[in-house]
């Protein structure tokens, strides 16, 4: 077959963009991955144990957006899930965004009476209010509940995480830290919030699944013999790499991943753990079985290690949001717009940017409406 789009990557952005082609432009696609499987990083499977994990970390799903939320329901089922995430502060476990539950639990009566009060009157009920945004009050109880957040929660998960100052990032970062004022404890606030009930792998099967699709696998694009036989080219790959590096590396954060299978039903009371504390070296932990439903007598946990990333040992997870790292990101734009007729670049790896799962899955579909259809 002649296909006259070549796709590079099968994670959310290129699968959307392939199954859109092949519906409704009815053009022949062609898209490879170099990993031995599709779905990225969202890849699960059964373990030993029989119990579905996802092999590169946690993956939850949840949106606002009515075309993403529609568009995927077309390949899945889905089984309502509302993710639920408790921290270790000072030895005491705290649901995570901070909330009125982690004020009672770390302060006594009297003081924990007080900061809600106060939190109410600035802020309004059921509302989640950036850390950055408290921290700037000039009400002394708020901002002094601020800066524990910071010491306490925040500050030591983003060293572990980033390996740098909080400073030292983008201030997009310190202002995705909410503070839930109220009781609400669920870590998102989306309309849909769901897991696919089959899977992710399954579900990216049934995207893939079309006449006008082929997918090969353990295939990089170097592999490919004769790229200008195509009509278009979309690469969901790392941009640097697709120019040879030859402004340098772009940085990013890795993780190692540690399952562990126990012979209980469950180990904790919500699917994530996090471990701000430079006591423990792993971040977070979570436990499947919360997330899938899935019934089996033993439970499979997954700890994650932030590490440095290095293109020859392990995987790029984390654009490093950095003033510097834009700088040699706009090199790499405008080299890709030199050859933007033939060739474009969209996804988590191609944009340097970290996407959510729907926000992977809009970028897309904008792609296509814009530049193909």
């Amino acid at each position: 077959m002649k296909y006259n789009y070549l796709i590079v990557g099968a994670g959310f952005t290129g699968a959307v963009i392939a199954r859109e082609i092949a519906e409704k432009c009815n053009q022949p696609v062609l898209v490879i991955d170099r990993r031995n499987h599709i779905s990225g990083n969202a890849f699960d499977h059964n373990d030993n144990s029989g119990i579905l994990i996802h092999e590169y970390g946690p993956h939850i799903f949840h949106t606002n957006a009515p075309q993403v939320w529609n568009f995927l329901s077309k390949f899945t089922e889905w089984i309502p899930y509302e993710h639920r995430v408790l921290g270790q502060v000072d030895k005491k476990l705290i649901p995570i965004p901070f909330n009125f539950t982690s004020i009672e639990t770390l302060f006594s009566t009297k003081e924990a009476t007080i900061i809600k009060k106060h939190l109410l009157e600035e802020h309004g009920n059921n509302v989640k209010v950036p850390i950055l945004n408290l921290m700037e009050s000039k009400n002394r109880f708020v901002k002094e509940l601020a800066d524990y957040i910071y010491k306490n929660v925040f500050y030591n998960y983003t060293k572990k995480m980033w390996d740098l100052e909080p400073q030292e990032l983008d201030p997009q970062v310190l202002s995705r830290v909410p503070i839930q004022i109220g009781y609400d404890d669920r870590y998102f606030n989306d309309k849909h919030q769901a897991m696919p009930k089959e899977g992710y792998t399954k579900m990216f099967q049934q995207i893939l699944n079309h006449p006008n699709i082929e997918v090969k696998l353990s295939t990089q694009f170097k592999d490919v013999s004769n790229p200008n036989e195509f009509k278009k080219i979309i690469y969901t790959g790392p941009i640097d790499e697709f120019f040879d590096y030859r402004h340098g590396e772009l940085p990013y954060r890795s993780i190692q991943f540690e399952f562990i299978t126990h012979d209980t039903e469950y180990k904790q009371k919500v699917g994530t753990m996090n471990f701000p504390g430079f006591e423990f070296k792993h971040t977070r932990m979570t436990e499947f079985k919360h997330l899938t439903f899935q019934k089996n007598p033993k439970t499979t946990l997954c700890r994650e290690y932030p590490e440095a990333y290095n293109s020859k040992k392990n995987l790029p997870y984390y654009p490093i949001p950095t003033q510097e790292n834009k700088v040699l990101l706009q090199k790499y734009r405008a080299e890709a717009e030199k050859i933007k007729e033939r060739i474009a670049f969209v996804g988590r790896l191609a944009d340097y940017q970290y996407f959510n799962m729907d926000q992977a899955v809009a970028r897309g579909l904008q792609f296509f409406q814009k530049e193909i259809l």
